[in-house]
C-alpha cells in the first residue's frame, strides 16, 4: 500500500533522527570515549572544544564583544557552596578571558566531588575553547577547606561567520558539582587537591605559562 505523500515527507524527517538516536545509543553503549568525541564535534549538550594554548594574536581577535554567563550548581548529597566569583564577563572573540569559580567544603570532613559542565545555547558550544578548567576529575576539599578555581576560555573567531552560532551574543557557561560517593578509600585519598592544584593553574596562569589541560578526563 503507497504512503500518502504528506506520511512520506513526515517519514522523511523522522527517519534520519531516529538514525542520530540509534548512533548516540551506540556510541553511549559501547564507547563513552567515542561519545565524547562525538559531542565535542558537534556540540551536542553543549560540549565545549579544548585547546592547549591561546590562538594566534594575528587574525584571532575581533571587535565584537560577548557577553558570557556563569551559572553553577550542587547535586543533592554535597555539602558544599559553589559558586562564579563573578556573574558574567564581556569578552572578545579570539581574546582568552580568565574566570574563577569558589568551591567551599561545609563540613567537617573530606568531601571528593566532579564537576560537569556545558555551554548553553547549544550552536555556539563549538566555537567555545577552554584551555584549563577543574571539570570531570575527582576533586577534594579537606573539612572547612575552600579552593579559587581558574577556568580559562575563548570564542573562536568562526563564532562571528557561523550562521547559527552568529545570532547568540549572550553565553552562559554552566558546572554541576557532584559527590563521589561510591569511591574506595584509595581512590578517595588520590583525588586531585582542588584548594592547591587550584592555586598552583593560577600562578601558571598568570605567570602566562599554560598548565596542562590532564585533569579534563572522560565521562564515567
Amino acid at each position: 500500500m503507497a504512503f500518502p505523500a504528506r506520511s512520506r515527507q513526515h517519514l522523511r524527517t523522522v527517519l534520519p533522527l531516529a538514525a542520530v538516536l540509534v548512533a548516540m545509543t551506540i556510541l553511549v553503549a559501547f564507547s563513552p570515549t567515542l561519545y565524547r568525541l562525538f559531542c565535542a564535534a558537534t556540540g551536542l549538550e553543549g560540549t565545549t572544544q579544548r585547546a592547549d594554548a591561546a590562538p594566534a594574536a594575528d587574525g584571532a581577535a575581533s571587535d565584537r564583544e560577548i557577553i558570557v554567563r556563569f551559572d553553577s550548581n550542587i547535586a543533592n548529597g554535597l555539602a558544599w557552596d559553589f559558586h562564579p566569583e563573578q556573574a558574567s564577563v564581556k569578552v572578545r572573540i579570539g581574546v582568552p578571558t580568565i574566570a574563577y569559580f569558589i568551591a567551599h567544603n561545609l563540613s567537617d570532613k573530606a568531601i571528593v566531588g566532579q564537576a560537569v559542565y556545558n555551554v548553553a545555547p547549544y550552536q555556539v558550544a563549538p566555537f567555545f575553547y577552554k584551555i584549563q578548567c577543574f571539570c570531570f576529575t575527582a576533586e577534594k576539599l579537606g573539612p572547612g577547606e575552600t579552593a579559587e578555581m581558574p577556568v580559562e576560555f575563548y570564542i573562536d573567531k568562526g563564532y562571528a561567520t557561523d550562521p547559527d552560532a552568529s545570532l547568540f551574543s549572550d553565553i552562559t557557561l554552566s558546572y554541576t558539582f557532584y559527590p563521589q560517593d561510591n569511591m574506595t578509600p584509595q581512590a578517595a585519598s588520590q583525588a586531585r587537591d582542588l584548594a592547591n592544584g587550584s592555586q598552583v593553574e593560577a600562578a601558571s596562569i598568570k605567570d602566562g605559562v599554560a598548565p596542562k589541560f590532564d585533569n579534563d578526563a572522560p565521562r564515567q
